[in-house]
């Protein structure tokens, strides 16, 4: 679901026997969902999509676009014990000491970057503080996921610190003659798919000892909606397909099996949405759902019921930012075959579409992006449409097409918007062709103006919104047998 405001859709949940795990039978039946709470909205949060498929397929998908993390310097938490508030440099001394801290983490920082793009482990390590053992574990897991990845550009910065960001007790532990946490841009362009670097920024803790700096850690305070780069999260293993990479914290094997489906994936969208984009997907696959929170930046459990989110891994939603899918393994899999092309192919559809920086509204994005997926796999309207239909033969026809509010996590109609918005877009392509729906998508995506879609209903369907409602009214009751 492309929510503007961060909203999520949770998964219909499977009331099933703890020895049972619903899977898609022959005749596709599966449980009917229950409701789930909501969570708080987060800033920029991602935007999560509901396929309802009702007795012949029930899933969802996310597509979720993360853009911006108010990231602010990491201040100090007020509970811990014996922290302080965040500094500032108020005298010329003070300004001298920050200064000073950022030229020596910067040089560690360089020195970093060097090593990864040259490739020398050693010389990477030399900057990894010796007596963190720990850090200096997963440092080393780092480099190796670095260099297994095909990276292009690897970038540090050191953008600012805050000296009362570490306890006592954790400066005591550090020791030498200063340490202190320093929030660090880090961007990172994977060679022929991302157009643009991704970005994230890390807390990066560094300490003096014996005149030379070091780093201590990558982990160290997160704020709320801080996003972790995959590769710093554990070991990853990386499979490439014709149109895919797939970057799994599981095991090699498992990021092979997610290949196949995401080349098939690309070749259904582009069948319809034309050949003029990248054509290629990235997939990132955690191993553990609180890998995935680290990787949206999610508070706990957010993504217990979510089987795939997209987010722009970019400071902001602008065109060309680098798009990731991120599965949640367990739910995947729960979906079988079928379930993983829908999901995948909708979440296609949102990355050639560049949906993360569009003015289309959300019917329109959402409903074309079902669209393409049920093309590549057809299902019959009466389990795809099912709580629509029943809407409709109750005497409940949509007045208006659906609302951005109407996608909310929270709405109580939320398969019949995405049921409606799916039916729009097919009729459209029904009335005028397939490549009328892609050229009307086109059209209110590339608009600059207010009137957008209004505009792209009269120059490309030759109609006004309110008449073509009437008709999609109508439409939706001979489907509904009305």
């Amino acid at each position: 679901m492309i929510d503007e405001q961060g909203d999520t859709v949770p998964l219909p949940a499977f009331p099933s026997p703890p020895d049972h795990r619903p899977e898609y039978d022959e005749r596709g039946s599966v449980p009917p969902p229950v409701q789930r709470p909501s969570r708080p909205t987060p800033p920029y949060g991602p935007i999560v999509k509901k396929v309802a498929l009702g007795l012949a397929v029930c899933l969802v998908a996310g597509a979720g676009y993360a853009g911006l993390r108010k990231i602010a310097d990491a201040p100090a938490d007020p509970n811990a014990s014996g922290a302080h508030p965040a500094q500032t440099s108020s005298t010329p001394d003070q300004a001298s000491e920050g200064v000073q801290r950022a030229v020596a983490g910067e040089a560690v920082l360089q020195k970093m970057a060097d090593a990864v793009a040259n490739d020398k482990r050693t010389e990477f390590m030399d900057v990894i503080d010796p007596k963190a053992a720990a850090f200096r574990t997963s440092a080393r897991t780092i480099f190796s996921n670095l260099s297994t990845l095909p990276i292009s550009s690897f970038q540090l910065r050191y953008v600012s610190d805050d000296t009362g960001a570490l306890t006592p007790d954790r400066q005591a532990e550090l020791g030498g003659t200063q340490a202190w946490l320093a929030q660090v841009e880090v961007s990172w362009q994977l060679s022929g798919f991302d157009v643009k670097p991704a970005r994230e920024t890390l807390p990066v803790t560094f300490v003096t000892r014996d005149g030379a700096t070091y780093a201590a850690s990558f982990s160290e305070r997160f704020v709320a909606g801080q996003r972790r780069p995959i590769w710093a999260l554990g070991q990853i293993d990386v499979a490439k397909g014709e149109h895919s990479l797939v970057i799994s914290l599981g095991s090699e094997s498992e990021a092979r099996s997610y290949v196949s489906v995401a080349d098939k994936a690309v070749e259904s969208l582009t069948k319809v949405w034309g050949k003029n984009w990248r054509q290629k997907v990235i997939i990132y696959l955690p191993a553990q759902q609180n890998q995935m929170e680290a990787v949206l930046g999610a508070e706990p459990n957010t993504y217990t019921q979510i089987a795939a989110v997209t987010m722009a891994e970019l400071d902001s939603p602008l065109s060309g930012a680098p798009v990731r899918i991120v599965a949640n393994p367990k739910l995947f899999e729960e979906l079988g075959k079928q379930g993983r092309r829908i999901v995948l192919t909708h979440e296609t559809t949102h990355v050639a579409s560049t949906a993360t920086a569009s003015p289309v509204p959300l019917w329109l994005a959402e409903g074309f992006a079902d669209y393409v997926a049920f093309t590549a796999v057809p299902v019959q309207d009466e389990s795809a449409a099912k709580e629509l239909f029943k809407a409709v033969r109750a005497g409940k026809v949509p007045a208006t097409l659906p609302s951005a509010e109407a996608f909310a996590a929270t709405a109580t109609d939320l398969p019949q918007a995405y049921e409606s918005a799916w039916l729009a877009c097919r009729l459209i392509a029904e009335r005028e062709g397939q490549a009328k729906l892609v050229k009307f998508y086109r059209a209110v995506h590339a608009s600059r103006s207010q009137t957008g879609l209004a505009d792209a209903f009269r120059t490309v369907l030759g109609t006004t919104e309110a008449e073509f409602v009437a008709e999609w009214q109508k439409y939706l009751k001979r489907l509904a047998g009305v």
